[in-house]
């Protein structure tokens, strides 16, 4: 054997940062004049603006040095705020009307142009802001539903998206940075098919993600083959004028809805709906599954899931999310993220020895639940709404990335029963030192203004949470958002199981926030600051491939060569020599090397369900399946992700006849031949690696092709 090996060392924090990494923070992150001089000189230097900023906060000039000393080790040692934060926070003389919050979502839209269009300006607002926003559009009545004030039918809501849609193109156009969209819909509303099948339309809607709001009802309806009725609230003025009868089940359902304002309703709180079609349910079912593997959209949001889960249950009915879909939020909702980088904590990698160092993971999340608590005082929001929301409750979504590359330093295989053991714990505890460091930060500083807020129990409370009744609780009695919190939230109970006298305390004194934990997808995070460790919750993509970024006043994507962390870690520390997929023994990587491709769709699930248990808010996670998949397994992966408990699921079959991704290989790319028909009529085939000229500038294949279908080339 002629492998070169290397003595094993502890630290494996300073690997390198490959040219790709650097590359995006200069361009991403990095401080710059209006001219384009560099204020941060140094990755060091970002982190240090970020630390000043956040350590300003604090009360004191001493206070102000102890933790910005704090916050720079914790930085150092592998935490990373989201993008807005290590973009925005200290940067105000430079981006004075920018924000450190990622996720919103907006306003609920009602059923009025007046207000479709107001919500179109506060987003806006918010999109220039630097914020990512969700809508829910399922407000809006169906198309050709007849509007009495116009006189006339509606476009439906599609039509109304298509604003949003460019809108927001508009607005990221203009700030440098594409704007992030999710457009939620209920699995009930006439015109759900069409939502679906959306974008079948090249260049639609393509500043959105779209996820369905899926109940338990409509699953049980699929799995005991029933009927599906589809259905659209009613007017006391529509009920006269087509003579409903609101007893007749054929006519009229009964739904569980928010927006109740202007509609019929029971004294249960139910919304009268009236119906327009039925279908089966496993009809709906196919056509949703047939476009998720074609598309790999609509993703799934298990809403009934989401809002039993919801800490705030008390006080929000969730119906949307962020774009990604790792924070469910309530009207005017905000939240800020952040992420550790779990392989700063692996001791001895790749040897018989490795360890996860438990001890500083512990000090590490405590330190940055401070930090992320810091940033709701420096939240930047455009809109009141927002502001009131996020200072009023204060949640924040810590979560991590790098778990696949963690795994591999390990030498364990992602999705295996010992890395769900291991994906557990390490979830388990950033929530239970983050909720220990919620209550100290409440009586350091004080609670949450929700949990001093007193409420009036309702029926409806009762009906939810039926421990009230058990309790004594009785309708009109009066009691603390703290108790409704920490005593009555599913999470918070299943947290006392671990921590019963850490609940007991949050029962008496408040938390300093109300949700403490999302794991986002960190792509870009991941990419740049993390040297490229796998993202979120995910296993790497694959050890050597290409990423597509966006680069400003090119016309088309940039496909740009990356290669996994923890390969790069492999070659510096064990064998430099070392390539995946190698057939020569001496440079031929561990058995554990396994990525995206590698782990079954159930495997992908069982991981985010290990984890789910421990995280109050979401996990933004793709399921990766080949392209030659077969369908009927594709179908049960969703309905495995509902029996595991979760609260969405989302996959991604690469179809190039679609969409090629973000994230690609370049097998998949030689695979794949290109058609372009020039202008005097010749067809020429290109394979989807290979770069030609076009308008003056070199484009692969694939990235030229996507541009000039979709109709962004050019445009960024």
């Amino acid at each position: 054997m002629t492998a070169q090996l290397h003595v094993v060392t502890d630290n494996i924090t300073e690997i390198p940062l490959q040219s790709a990494s650097l590359d995006i923070w200069d361009t991403k992150y990095r401080l710059k004049t209006k001219d384009g001089e560099a204020i941060d000189k140094t990755i060091d230097e970002t982190y240090k603006r970020v630390a000043k900023a956040l350590a300003s906060v604090e009360k004191g000039k001493t206070a102000q040095e102890k933790y910005y000393n704090e916050f720079l080790w914790a930085l150092r040692q592998g935490v990373i705020p989201a993008g807005r934060i290590v973009s925005n926070a200290g940067a105000k003389e430079h981006k004075p009307a920018t924000s450190t919050i990622n996720c919103t979502v907006s306003g609920s839209i009602a059923d009025s142009m007046d207000d479709i269009l107001n919500k179109v300006h506060e987003a806006g607002l918010t999109l220039k802001a630097g914020c990512g926003i969700g809508y829910e559009f399922s407000t809006l009545r169906p198309k050709d539903a007849y509007v009495s004030g116009a006189g006339a039918y509606t476009s439906g809501p599609l039509s109304f998206m298509d604003i949003y849609d460019k809108m927001c193109f508009t607005v990221s156009s203009a700030g440098g940075r594409r704007g992030a969209q999710m457009a939620t819909f209920d699995i009930a509303h006439p015109d759900v098919v069409e939502f679906i099948r959306a974008k079948r339309e090249d260049g639609r809607l393509r500043q959105f993600n779209l996820s369905l709001l899926i109940t338990r009802e409509f699953i049980e309806a699929v799995k005991q083959d029933k009927p599906w009725s589809l259905s659209f609230p009613v007017t006391e003025a529509e009920k006269v004028m087509d003579a409903l009868d609101l007893d007749n089940k054929e006519q009229i359902v009964w739904r569980d809805l928010p927006n109740k304002s202007g509609y019929i309703a029971n004294e249960d709180g139910l919304v009268a709906c009236k119906i327009s079609k039925t279908m089966p349910a496993r009809r709906l079912w196919d056509i949703i599954m047939s476009s998720t593997y074609d598309y790999a959209e609509p993703g799934f949001i298990l809403i009934d899931k989401v809002n039993e889960m919801n800490n705030n249950w008390f006080c929000e009915n969730i119906r949307a999310t962020n774009p990604c879909g790792e924070q469910p939020l309530p009207p005017y909702g905000s939240c800020l993220l952040g992420s550790i980088n779990l392989t700063r904590f692996v001791d001895k990698p790749f040897s018989k020895e490795a360890r996860f160092d438990w001890e500083t993971y512990r000090k590490t999340i405590r330190v940055f639940t401070r930090m992320l608590d810091n940033v709701v005082e420096i939240n930047g929001l455009p809109l009141q709404k927002q502001r009131d929301e996020i200072v009023g409750k204060r949640r924040h979504g810590m979560g991590y990335l790098g778990l696949g590359s963690t795994l591999t330093m390990l030498g364990m295989k992602y999705g295996d029963e010992e890395s769900l053991i291991v994906t557990e714990e390490i979830t388990k505890t950033l929530a239970i030192e983050g909720w220990k460091e919620g209550l100290s930060l409440s009586k350091e500083k004080g609670a949450a203004p929700v949990m001093e807020k007193e409420y009036t129990v309702t029926g409806e409370m009762l009906h939810k949470r039926p421990e009230m009744k058990t309790d004594g609780y009785k309708k009109g009695d009066k009691i603390l958002g703290k108790v409704l919190h920490a005593k009555y939230s599913r999470y918070m109970q299943q947290l006392a199981k671990e921590e019963p006298e850490l609940v007991k305390e949050l029962i008496q004194q408040g938390c300093r926030f109300t949700h403490h934990s999302s794991i986002a997808p960190t792509g870009t995070i991941s990419l740049s600051l993390a040297n490229n460790a796998s993202n979120g919750i995910e296993p790497s993509f694959a050890h050597h491939y290409s990423r597509n970024i966006i680069r400003e006043g090119k016309k088309s994507k940039e496909k740009v060569d990356v290669f996994s962390f923890e390969l790069l870690a492999y070659r510096e520390l064990i064998n430099s020599e070392a390539m995946p997929y190698s057939e020569n023994p001496d440079t031929q990587l561990p058995g554990y090397f396994i990525s995206a491709d590698d782990i079954t769709p159930k495997q992908h699930v069982d991981v985010q369900a290990a984890a789910q248990k421990w995280i109050d808010s979401s996990i933004s996670k793709t399921a990766n399946v080949p392209t030659d998949f077969p369908y009927e397994d594709f179908k049960s992966i969703y309905e495995y992700a509902y029996d595991k408990g979760l609260k969405g699921c989302t996959t991604f079959r690469f179809n190039p006849e679609v969409f090629q991704g973000v994230l690609v290989k370049e097998e998949d790319l030689e695979k794949t031949t290109y058609q372009f028909t020039l202008e005097d009529g010749h067809v020429i085939e290109v394979k989807g690696n290979e770069e030609i000229e076009y308008d003056g500038e070199m484009h692969t294949a694939a990235n030229l092709f996507d541009a000039l279908k979709e109709g962004y080339y050019g445009k960024f």
